[in-house]
């Protein structure tokens, strides 16, 4: 589910397969080898006692690559508004 990068490592990324919103979840479970279901209690329980969930699951889905592209969204906003 996560690519190795031209290091050899892992690479953290958003997963097409099985998300539900934009694959924030299925990618971090991917990554850390965790069940994708406690990464959603988790984002569910931050955002109902805390309210970082929401906020915190926005950055990773700005942050994060999708499987497949090189970049994230963010970096492809930013390279697109350089002078």
């Amino acid at each position: 589910m996560s690519e190795n990068n031209s290091s050899g490592g892992k690479r953290l990324l958003r997963i097409r397969q099985g998300r539900i919103v934009a694959g924030v979840c299925t990618g971090l479970a991917a990554y850390f080898g965790v069940d994708v279901n406690l990464v959603r209690l988790a984002f569910g329980v931050l955002t109902v006692f805390y309210g970082l969930g929401i906020v915190s699951y926005l950055i990773a889905w700005a942050v994060l690559p999708e499987e497949g592209e090189d970049g994230s969204i963010l970096e492809s906003f930013v390279n697109r508004h350089r002078p």
